[in-house]
Protein backbone atom coordinates (compact mmCIF):
# COMPACT_ATOMS: atom_id res chain seq x y z
CA UNK A 1 0.00 0.00 0.00
CA UNK A 2 1.86 3.65 -0.63
CA UNK A 3 1.02 5.87 1.74
CA UNK A 4 -0.38 9.46 1.13
CA UNK A 5 1.96 12.36 1.64
CA UNK A 6 1.08 14.65 4.12
CA UNK A 7 1.27 18.26 3.16
CA UNK A 8 4.01 19.92 4.64
CA UNK A 9 4.54 24.03 5.32
CA UNK A 10 7.70 26.19 5.75
CA UNK A 11 8.03 28.32 8.79
CA UNK A 12 10.48 31.35 8.91
CA UNK A 13 11.67 33.26 11.73
CA UNK A 14 11.48 36.95 11.16
CA UNK A 15 11.48 38.80 14.13
CA UNK A 16 13.49 38.90 17.27
CA UNK A 17 11.53 37.19 19.84
CA UNK A 18 13.51 39.28 22.55
CA UNK A 19 10.57 40.87 25.09
CA UNK A 20 8.27 38.96 24.32
CA UNK A 21 6.62 35.96 26.50
CA UNK A 22 8.96 33.19 27.52
CA UNK A 23 5.87 31.00 26.69
CA UNK A 24 6.61 32.39 22.90
CA UNK A 25 9.93 31.76 23.02
CA UNK A 26 9.33 28.44 24.42
CA UNK A 27 6.69 27.36 21.16
CA UNK A 28 9.29 28.97 18.98
CA UNK A 29 11.80 26.15 20.05
CA UNK A 30 9.24 23.88 19.95
CA UNK A 31 8.78 24.48 16.31
CA UNK A 32 13.15 24.11 15.76
CA UNK A 33 13.34 27.91 15.54
CA UNK A 34 16.76 29.41 17.06
CA UNK A 35 18.14 31.88 15.14
CA UNK A 36 16.98 34.82 12.71
CA UNK A 37 15.94 33.87 9.29
CA UNK A 38 16.81 30.22 9.98
CA UNK A 39 13.74 28.24 8.07
CA UNK A 40 12.19 24.84 8.86
CA UNK A 41 9.80 22.68 7.56
CA UNK A 42 7.03 20.56 9.25
CA UNK A 43 4.06 18.34 8.69
CA UNK A 44 1.26 20.25 8.52
CA UNK A 45 -1.13 19.48 11.27
CA UNK A 46 -3.47 21.02 13.91
CA UNK A 47 -0.74 20.97 16.62
CA UNK A 48 1.68 22.98 14.52
CA UNK A 49 -1.07 24.91 13.15
CA UNK A 50 -2.16 26.32 17.04
CA UNK A 51 1.74 26.95 17.59
CA UNK A 52 1.82 29.15 14.62
CA UNK A 53 -1.07 30.96 15.45
CA UNK A 54 0.55 31.69 18.92
CA UNK A 55 3.46 33.57 17.81
CA UNK A 56 2.07 34.66 13.98
CA UNK A 57 3.53 37.89 14.84
CA UNK A 58 7.21 36.79 15.01
CA UNK A 59 7.09 34.06 11.89
CA UNK A 60 6.19 33.97 7.93
CA UNK A 61 4.43 30.99 6.25
CA UNK A 62 4.54 29.27 3.32
CA UNK A 63 3.33 26.04 1.42
CA UNK A 64 6.54 24.08 1.18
Amino acid sequence: MAKKKQAQIQITLVKSPIGYPKRQKATLIALGLKKMNQTVIRKDNNAVRGMLDKVSHLITVDEA
